[in-house]
């Protein structure tokens, strides 16, 4: 019988691993030969004996107590001799299962079938409470770490046996490529770390699918990796979830391009969103759902109806086996609402709707989903000049409108605002019928004019024209300030084109009534130079009525000019030669004035002649002293 010292070393199996899978422990081992237990071959001497009887030993070994019973070699050897032998058969850097049968205070006494029991200090059955999870009678597997010390006691490791059991499990399930699970416990730089029953590297590539935004969030959760690879003796394992995610999306490609093809409807999960639309993960193949096929109604931007993660239904519109490109589509589950809206919205109803979009010239309301009208500035107010919507109207205000009219294959509807309320033009000829006096107060002065704040909305207008019976006004802010209340008369009213036009003179008579009558041709007026021009001399007979002396009617000899002859504001006296109430105007003359003296002045002569009638000589020349004298007393002026 030949004993042979072979050094045990178990190597990894894996080409990555560089070093031993379960450290270099190397024992040396007594190898027995064939029909030799290991007890045997260890102490030959006390089993010496030739070839047959150790075969016979075996053999009683190997077969167990119900043949052990009729060897003779088995009735021999003394419960001692067995008991010693299966103790013999233990082995250093062995894992084996053990009970406990007592836990104290610092250690826990484990029974593994030797002659005395193990202690495992009591720190490695204590748990992340502090809880010690011993009790008396558990079964665990334990690391034979010595078999006596200087104490004659066998030393033995829980943790140390759980971690040859972890490192058994990773090379399984690197040579198997079956998943592991493990919790990923912190994020360290480019990854995580993971407890898969030792710490192995999660790199970020290899988390998901996608870039992961959030990489805190994964800390915490239990998940299913694969080993890439690991490598004992350095204690390194890198694991990776994107292989099990990718695994996951090729079994289910072939399904979803079935769906894909018949354009059915088809479950996915948003996957990422963009400026222009969202791509949904449809299961092992993505799909962009355009902003333009998300609703019916107005979108600004996809996260309005969406978010990543969400699970939605979606329509395939259109797939490019080449290319793999498939367009998506949501609102295409609905049907288009303009199709029925003319039997939804005829011309005259009212609707009520947001207020969606402000623009330059109107407002766009959306009435439903899909279906938007515009309410135009003409279309605000009866009464208010609108610049721009916003003066009336804010995005998102709720308002009622009404149908002016409705375009469903151009997909237009015309709203109008102001006709929810009564026209106030179709009743302010009643309130305010023409003749009426009205008070109120100047809202605004143009060059034109003064508007007169009439009711809420509606201002009438006095052009310049209407200021004044006598005055002559060349800006409506010589007279008036914006605010002073004045009176006006009701001149017209235009509901077609909402004018209200007024009259401030219309207030008192028109002074030029009694001209007529106050100033007959030939009388005589005496009256103030008010402007001395080129062409006559304006004189102001009475307040507000100006009379007008012809540059031909200043004297009986031609003059050019009257200017430098005539003051303004000296009192002159002249003659009524002309009355045109329509026109108002009133003609004066000085010349006819002189001519009616001169007359007077020779029959005043001639009635004061008592007997005699004087001669044709004498007259000649008494008239030519008399207009000598005229002449000096002119030329003296």
């Amino acid at each position: 019988m030949e004993e042979q010292t072979v050094n045990m070393s178990t190597q990894s199996e894996d080409p990555n691993a560089g070093g031993n899978v379960r450290g270099e422990t190397q024992a040396e081992l007594t190898v027995a030969e064939p029909g030799q237990t290991h007890a045997q071959a260890a102490d030959g001497k006390e089993q010496a004996g030739d070839g047959h009887d150790s075969k016979e030993a075996s053999t009683a070994d190997m077969e167990g107590p119900s043949k052990g019973v009729d060897d003779p070699l088995m009735e021999n050897m003394s419960m001692q001799q067995l008991y010693e032998e299966s103790l013999r058969s233990l082995q250093e850097g062995e894992v084996i299962n053990g009970t406990i049968i007592q836990v104290t205070k610092d250690f826990v006494l484990v029974d593994v079938g030797y002659k005395s029991e193990g202690q495992i200090p009591i720190q490695e059955f204590v748990n992340e409470e502090g809880v010690v999870t011993a009790s008396v009678g558990d079964q665990i597997d334990v690391l034979l770490e010595s078999r006596e010390d200087e104490d004659g006691e066998i030393r033995l490791s829980k943790e140390k046996a759980a971690k040859i059991k972890v490192w058994d499990e990773i090379r399984r399930a690197y040579n198997d490529g079956e998943v592991i699970r493990g919790l990923i416990s912190a994020r360290v730089k480019g990854g995580y770390t993971v407890d898969i029953g030792v710490p192995a590297f999660l790199p970020g590539s290899q988390v998901d699918l996608r870039p992961v935004k959030d990489m805190d969030a994964l800390v915490g959760k239990t998940l299913d990796f694969k080993i890439l690879k690991y490598n004992k003796r350095r204690s390194n394992v890198v694991i990776s979830r994107r292989v099990i995610l990718e695994e996951a999306r090729l079994s289910a490609r072939s399904e979803t391009l079935e769906k894909i093809r018949s354009h059915e409807t088809i479950k996915g999960v948003v996957k990422n969103i963009t400026d222009y639309g969202a791509f949904i993960d449809l299961g092992g193949l993505d799909g962009l759902l355009h902003i333009t096929d998300m609703s019916w109604g107005r979108v600004k931007h996809p996260s309005e109806l969406v978010r990543i993660g969400d699970e939605i239904t979606v329509k395939v519109l259109n797939f490019d086996p080449e290319t793999e490109r498939v367009s998506l589509g949501l609102k295409q589950l609905k049907s288009d609402p303009w199709t029925e809206a003319s039997e939804r919205y005829p011309a005259g109803t009212r609707v009520r709707g947001h207020v969606v979009s402000l623009t330059d010239y109107g407002a766009f309301v959306e009435v439903e989903e899909g279906i938007e009208g515009l309410i135009h500035l003409s279309e605000m107010s009866w009464t208010k000049k609108i610049r721009h919507p916003s003066m009336v109207l804010s995005v998102g205000d709720e308002v009622e409108a009404m149908v002016l009219d409705i375009d469903p294959p151009r997909k237009r509807i015309s709203l109008g605002l102001k006709q929810v309320e009564p026209n106030p033009w179709e009743v302010i000829g009643e309130k305010y019928p023409v003749g009426t006096i009205i008070e109120g107060k100047i809202k605004n002065i143009t060059d034109f004019g003064v508007f007169i704040g009439i009711d809420e909305g509606i201002d009438g207008l006095v052009h310049i024209s209407d200021l004044s019976w006598t005055k002559r006004v060349k800006h409506p802010s010589e007279i008036f300030k914006k605010g002073q209340e004045v009176q006006a008369k009701v001149l017209k009213i235009d509901q077609e084109n909402e004018r209200f036009s007024l009259s401030i003179k219309h207030v008192t008579p028109d002074p030029w009534e009694e001209v007529p009558r106050k100033y007959k041709i030939g009388s005589r007026i005496t009256g103030a130079i008010t402007n001395v021009t080129d062409f006559g001399v304006f004189v102001e007979v009475e307040e507000g009525i100006e009379g007008l002396i012809h540059v031909s009617e200043i004297s009986s000899e031609k003059i050019k000019t009257p200017v430098g002859h005539f003051n303004t504001g000296d009192a002159i006296t002249s003659k009524v030669i002309n009355v045109n109430r329509k026109e108002r105007k009133l003609g004066l003359s000085l010349r006819r004035l002189e001519e009616d003296s001169e007359k007077a002045t020779i029959r005043d002569y001639l009635s004061s002649s008592s007997t005699s009638f004087p001669n044709l000589g004498d007259l000649l020349k008494e008239n030519n002293q008399l207009l000598q004298r005229e002449s000096d007393s002119e030329d003296e002026e």
